[in-house]
């Protein structure tokens, strides 16, 4: 029970994190919205370590900082596939490969799972599809490289769960710190490369006027502090959802985990007054009856 509650609220936060990262990368880019996420976690976390407790090995923060890597890889495909769109689609796409590669992995490497798992875990998946889809008038089909992408975005949130599992029970959070390091040393370096490369760029135009400086200014320190917030809010998401794999089977807290689009979807409805589809009020009463099936399986 305790996998489910902790997984399924972990899942809950990341769509916050999610929430507050576009509305982020809206101002100033996905990648250096990563990036400022990835320090504000680290920061967060590094703080949160020692308080926590525990004792870790060198294996536990190599494997967090592999899961740095694959973390690194994923939010950058995801917010890639993402800005092509269509989001209705690519979104749960993702979603259901990052459930479906651990969840292999896990029965591959000889997970238990009780009596109702199976049907509970099917059900979950058929959530996350409902949870992410939104029905579109006149809607675009996806093209290869949004489909590639997504494909690849939810196979290295999938690596990331089955990396960071490799960590000790005993470790604490110290795996989390090391991997929110490494994902801000790897976009941080994309920042470079790519602000290097519009410098150059920027050289061959004319320059902008004063007033479009100061508002794009203002519009880039709003996207910071978004980026900061959300960073915090991920950083606890990934402590819930570590807690979650520690607690029982990792099969169960990444499909559970996989619920992310729905914390979204709702902060979407609730700040941006958004609709929410009766198909996603199907998904969400789904993943909910799922996680009860898996909580007393």
């Amino acid at each position: 029970m305790l996998t489910a509650v902790l997984s399924l609220t972990g899942a809950f936060v990341f769509g916050a994190a999610d929430f507050l990262g576009g509305l982020a990368a809206k101002r100033i880019g996905a990648v250096l919205a990563t990036a400022v996420a990835s320090v504000a976690g680290f920061i967060g976390l590094a703080v949160a370590t020692p308080l926590s407790g525990g004792v870790w090995t060198a294996a536990d923060l190599w494997w967090g900082a592999a899961a740095g890597v694959a973390g690194a890889v994923a939010i950058g495909l995801l917010y890639a596939c993402l800005a092509i769109g269509p989001m209705s689609i690519l979104s749960p796409l993702t979603a259901v490969v990052s459930a479906i590669v651990p969840m292999l992995w896990g029965l591959a490497t000889g997970a238990r799972l009780g009596p109702l798992a199976p049907w509970a875990l099917g059900l979950a998946l058929v959530a996350v599809v409902l949870v992410g889809f939104v029905p579109e008038r006149g809607a675009v089909r996806p093209s290869l490289t949004g489909i590639a992408m997504g494909i690849g975005s939810g196979t290295a949130i999938g690596a990331f769960f089955i990396l960071i599992d490799r960590t000790s029970d005993e470790s604490g959070l110290a795996p989390l710190a090391v991997n929110s390091a490494v994902t801000a040393v790897v976009m941080f370096a994309v920042v470079g490369g790519l602000a290097l490369r519009a410098r150059a760029k920027r050289s061959r135009m004319p320059r902008a006027d004063e007033s479009t400086d100061a508002l794009d200014a203002r519009d880039r320190a709003r996207g910071i502090r978004l980026a900061v917030v959300g960073g915090l809010v991920n950083a606890a998401a990934n402590a819930l959802i570590l807690f979650g794999i520690r607690a029982g089977e990792l099969a169960i807290a990444a499909v559970l985990g996989a619920m992310y689009p729905a914390g979204t979807i709702l902060l979407a409805a609730i700040v941006l007054r958004e609709r929410i589809a009766p198909v996603q009020w199907a998904g969400l009463v789904l993943a909910l009856a799922a996680a009860a099936m898996l909580a007393v399986s």
